[in-house]
């Protein structure tokens, strides 16, 4: 419930939120973002002088009678000051809570005894017909189109000014857009710089601008500047969901420390609940994995007691595997075991299983490791190296142990695939313990093919030669290694030595230390990872009676700017870049052509959520669903894509409860695809509902998909293994 809650706020910061925000603070919200003397500074300095500039100008009375704009924001001489609210009855038309919100909350902190009105439909009309255009335009986002029209004006009339409100918000509208297009491009250092010269942009009005700053200052190593962003955004917005989502933001992008001062911002409800306590599972989980990937940070037990928690109450394998991770990076073996059987006990993995072997080689148990990483041994590089170790340390046991023949067989034959130095090494004086000292040679002989300057192997050949009286061959190591091995050069002079012809001299390897990665929720095994991608198919592109109009015709292959066609040729150019896969330009165009009215606006929403889509903007997406009426069929279509979407999204990110109440939702719109249903089943599987993915898996057997049947091969097995 709360992932699904915290989407629809992503979903809607894309557009200052659909829902709308109880904005405005007072206080300048670049405070704490630029130090003093800093480059961002220096860079804000510009910006801050034009708008005291501006005030200043507002107090003596200025030339903007056409406006209706009045000094500062406080009484003088018993007179109100005349506020514009004209932008709030455009808003208020068009249904924009979001902006209409926004804009109460600017007039506010610019007029603090001003009262907005009840109705804002109701605010009259402005006399100057022409500064009303002007006014529509600009509600309606077309920016370019308010400052032709401003140019247009102050040709006919040159004593007409323009009034400063207007530019204002215009001058911020065009330097938002642009910040998001850098953030969009990954142009970072742009972002900090367009922030940092519109300080009015990065207010708890528009929260999304201002994660995108502080990701910006992540992206260019300032973290601190990230921490003071996000730091803001708790201190002054009062938005319960805002401020859960900028804490998952912060989650993603700054370390354990830092996190810890961003939560002391905690507020306790009236209820005693503490705000982000729907979401302290997963904080807690994401800080042991830190603490898995950085032995030297030490996670509050507190945390460490809520993911212990949640591995009770929920039985996922991965919490254990963060715990049992926490503990083994820290030595603490006898803490760190359990946990590891139990996330074997769940479901086995190569991470369950890898730590679980490590604890048992430190332990003096390489059988039980051998055994425990055999089967996982090829799921990575690090699974290997862990294998091998506890192969080598097998055949070294000191006093000697019997190894089964089909153990023995499977050990050797992975050392020859791999070619392993200590292991080879280590099967020789395992042979010259079982008195077969031309097996041991041929062992020898074979790890210095493998490895020329391995003196081990080296010694143990002279040693074996000395054991079959070959003093030929002996002299010819001998001669080989002089003046680079004592102990090779005395082989065979002196029977008293304690390196003369030993049954056995056994060289215990060192325990691999084996770099971890980050333990995740569930493993998926790695060729059904394209279950995703396939599911994740573009949405059929609208029908060619989209087009409209007598500009239908265009040509898409230039650059062009939309803003100059009408509503019906920005339509047509939009399907034009869809047709040539050009999403995000497409997009721009759709924005203009949502201008028009009737089918060439409901068209125009429906193709850039299709643009989005195709984008993977997934959010913008479902923003620009709601910009237009659309027709049931056109819901239901983009519904159903973004649902999809989402689905496979929180699949990739192993969040399978989310992704089974997406696909719940999606099934109220259209039937469930089977590559859908392969998602589901694996979701299920990974949840541990093993009885619902087997029931699934066959079902989408029966069908014939290859993909379900290896995977319903693969849980009976597994089935079997448990018994």
């Amino acid at each position: 419930m709360k992932s699904i809650l915290v989407a629809v706020v992503l979903a809607s910061a894309g557009a200052a939120g659909v829902a709308g925000l109880s904005l405005g603070v007072a206080r300048n919200p670049m405070a704490g973002l630029v130090d003093a003397g800093s480059d961002e500074a220096q860079d804000a300095a510009p910006a801050g002088k034009s708008a005291r500039l501006e005030f200043a100008q507002l107090q003596a009375g200025g030339k903007d009678a056409a406006s209706g704009q009045a000094a500062g924001g406080t009484v003088k001489d018993g007179i109100a000051p005349a506020v514009d609210e004209s932008a709030l009855r455009y808003f208020a038309a068009r249904g924009d809570t979001a902006r209409l919100n926004a804009e109460i909350a600017r007039l506010r902190a610019l007029y603090p005894t001003w009262t907005p009105p009840e109705n804002p439909l109701a605010v009259p009309v402005n006399e100057d017909r022409q500064l009303e255009e002007m006014w529509a335009l600009y509600s309606q986002s077309r920016y370019a189109d308010v400052r032709a029209a401003i140019a247009r004006r102050q040709k006919d009339d040159p004593q007409w000014t323009p009034p400063a409100d207007l530019i204002e918000r215009l001058d911020v509208a065009e330097k938002r857009a642009a910040l998001v297009a850098a953030s969009n491009t990954g142009k970072s250092e742009e972002v900090v710089r367009i922030g940092a010269e519109t300080p009015s942009l990065l207010t708890c009005s528009d929260p999304d601008v201002l994660w995108r700053v502080a990701e910006a200052f992540v992206k260019t190593e300032r973290v601190q500047r990230a921490k003071d962003a996000f730091g803001y955004m708790l201190d002054n917005c009062t938005d319960a969901p805002v401020r859960v989502a900028t804490v998952q933001k912060a989650s993603t992008m700054l370390g354990y420390a830092d996190m810890q001062g961003l939560l002391a911002r905690e507020r306790t409800g009236a209820d005693g609940v503490k705000e982000f306590e729907a979401i302290r599972g997963d904080l807690a989980r994401r800080f042991v994995g830190e603490g898995d990937s950085d032995p030297t940070l030490t996670v509050d037990p507190a945390y460490l007691r809520i993911v212990e928690k949640l591995a009770t109450d929920e039985g996922l394998a991965s919490d254990a595997l963060l715990l049992g991770w926490y503990h083994l990076r820290r030595d603490q073996n006898a803490a760190a075991e359990p946990f590891f059987r139990k996330a074997r006990a769940i479901e086995d993995s190569a991470s369950a299983s890898q730590g679980l072997a490590l604890i048992l080689l430190a332990r003096k148990m390489p059988a039980e490791a051998e055994d425990v990483m055999y089967a996982w041994r090829t799921s990575s590089d690090q699974a290997m190296e862990t294998y091998l170790a506890a192969t080598a340390n097998l055949l070294a046991l000191d006093p000697l142990v019997r190894i089964e023949p089909k153990v023995l067989n499977r050990i050797a034959a992975v050392t020859l695939e791999e070619k392993h130095p200590e292991t080879g090494e280590q099967f020789g004086w395992y042979a010259l313990a079982m008195d077969q000292p031309r097996t041991a040679s041929e062992w020898f002989s074979l790890v210095l093919q493998w490895k020329a300057d391995y003196e081990p192997a080296a010694y143990g050949l002279g040693v074996a030669r000395l054991r079959l009286e070959d003093l030929a061959g002996l002299a010819a190591v001998k001669q080989a290694w002089a003046g680079r091995s004592d102990r090779i050069a005395r082989l065979g002079e002196v029977d008293t030595s304690e390196d003369a012809a030993p049954l056995r001299r056994v060289r215990q390897p060192k325990v691999v230390e084996v770099e971890h990665e980050l333990p995740v929720r569930e493993t998926i095994v790695s060729k059904h990872a394209s279950v995703a991608g396939e599911v994740a198919a573009k949405p059929r592109r609208a029908a060619r009676a989209a087009r409209r109009g007598q500009d239908a015709v265009v040509n898409c292959r230039t650059t062009q700017d939309p803003s100059g066609l009408s509503p019906a040729g920005a339509l047509s150019l939009g399907w034009c870049l869809m047709e040539i896969n050009r999403p995000m330009e497409a997009a721009r165009a759709f924005e203009a052509a949502l201008a028009g009215s009737g089918h060439t606006r409901s068209d125009a929403a429906y193709g850039q959520s299709l643009a989005y889509l195709r984008a993977g903007l997934t959010a913008d997406a479902a923003v620009a669903a709601t910009r237009a009426e659309l027709d049931g069929n056109r819901t239901a279509e983009l519904q159903t894509a973004i649902l999809t979407d989402r689905a496979v999204a929180s699949f990739r990110a192993r969040r399978y409860r989310e992704t089974i109440g997406f696909l719940d939702q999606r099934r109220q719109f259209h039937a469930e695809p089977a590559d859908l249903m392969v998602l589901r089943a694996y979701s299920y599987k990974n949840l541990g509902l093993r009885a619902d993915a087997l029931r699934l898996f066959e079902a989408l057997g029966e069908t014939g998909r290859q993909d379900a049947i290896r995977a319903l091969a693969e849980m009976r097995t597994e089935q079997k293994a448990r018994r």
